[in-house]
């Protein structure tokens, strides 16, 4: 039996499935990852924008919208690929129980996932946040503060920072999302891990946290990762590719 019959398999005998996606998952929607070449991270310093000099440094706020700006630019226009569909498929078999994402570009949900089994533990670009006063905008709103000229938008309400509703370096990871997202890889019985290099904590404690539950654990990643030695199939694929032929081979089976 390969791997991709096998995945197939363990979905259509799993009851309960957490699907953990990372950045690898959206890089055929066109949305860059940080860390490989080219990506945000070769651009702009991580070291600086973190989130203390964000709330102290004025050149820091800049440099960071001005970050922001390019990315939302980008994640705006994207659509799901066929990994999001997939998942979307399997939520409609019913056997999705969450999807815990490190992504922060919504995709999950413009494929059909309900955004309250969506689990989005790095935040989201899909807002942003007074950190006076705690108003929420649409993050069209921010874009379009930018560019009427607002280098640094400010809430309209008080006159307080916006910040991106996503989780800066230095930042407290969310802590509903991190909880309940760690409860429901324990209480799995099929943990997919799809994207990720799976080397950023607290999040990539998850697939552990599910094997250790008795859950089994599938990775697909095109590389390495620190837990394949813990995964029952390890496919090294993209991930839509492979989530579309595990997703069609189930179909077949199903209406034989």
């Amino acid at each position: 039996m390969d791997d991709i019959e096998s995945v197939a398999e363990m979905i259509i005998n799993a009851r309960k499935i957490v699907v953990f996606t990372g950045a690898g998952f959206s890089t055929e929607s066109g949305v860059p990852d940080f860390r490989s070449p080219g990506g945000v991270w070769d651009r702009f310093d991580p070291g600086e924008l973190n989130y203390p000099n964000f709330l102290r440094r004025e050149d820091v706020r800049e440099k960071y919208w001005r970050m922001h700006k390019m990315m939302w630019e980008t994640i705006r226009e994207a659509r799901p690929n066929a990994g999001h569909h997939a998942i979307a498929d399997i939520h409609q078999m019913g056997k999705l129980d969450c999807v815990i994402t490190q992504n922060t570009d919504g995709l999950h949900q413009k494929a059909g996932v309900p955004d309250d089994i969506v689990f989005e533990i790095h935040g989201t670009m899909q807002s942003v946040y007074c950190l006076d006063c705690g108003q929420k905008y649409p993050r069209a709103h921010a874009h379009d503060k930018m560019l009427a000229g607002e280098v640094v938008p400010r809430c309209d309400a008080c006159n307080g920072l916006l910040k991106p509703s996503t989780i800066a370096f230095g930042q407290a990871m969310p802590e509903r999302e991190t909880r309940e997202s760690e409860e429901r890889s324990a209480g799995c019985d099929l943990f997919l891990a799809a994207g990720s290099s799976l080397v950023v904590y607290p999040a990539a404690q998850m697939p552990v946290i599910a094997k250790r539950g008795g859950a089994r654990l599938v990775i697909l990643n095109l590389t390495e990762t620190p837990h394949d030695h813990h995964a029952d199939v390890v496919i090294r694929e993209k991930t839509g590719q492979a989530l579309s032929r595990i997703v069609a081979r189930i179909k077949e089976k199903l209406h034989r």
